[in-house]
């Protein structure tokens, strides 16, 4: 069985909504996702922050759903 899963922006952002998206697709608490991403960006010499960027410039936004 094909996974038909992809990563998306979150609408729900608090800048970028990559955190949100990454959580999303993993089914995580997107607080956890993004304490995780800030503990990684400063001991990393901050390298999340241009990682952050591209992700924000190459990951798609999610779409808004209809309810119809």
């Amino acid at each position: 069985m094909a996974n038909n899963k992809r990563l998306y922006r979150s609408r729900e952002a608090w800048i970028g909504g990559v955190c949100g998206g990454i959580a999303d697709y993993f089914g995580w608490d997107p607080t956890i996702v993004r304490l995780i991403y800030l503990i990684l960006t400063f001991t990393t010499a901050f390298a999340g922050i241009p990682i952050y960027v591209l992700l924000w410039i190459f990951v798609p936004l999610e779409q808004r759903r209809r309810n119809y």
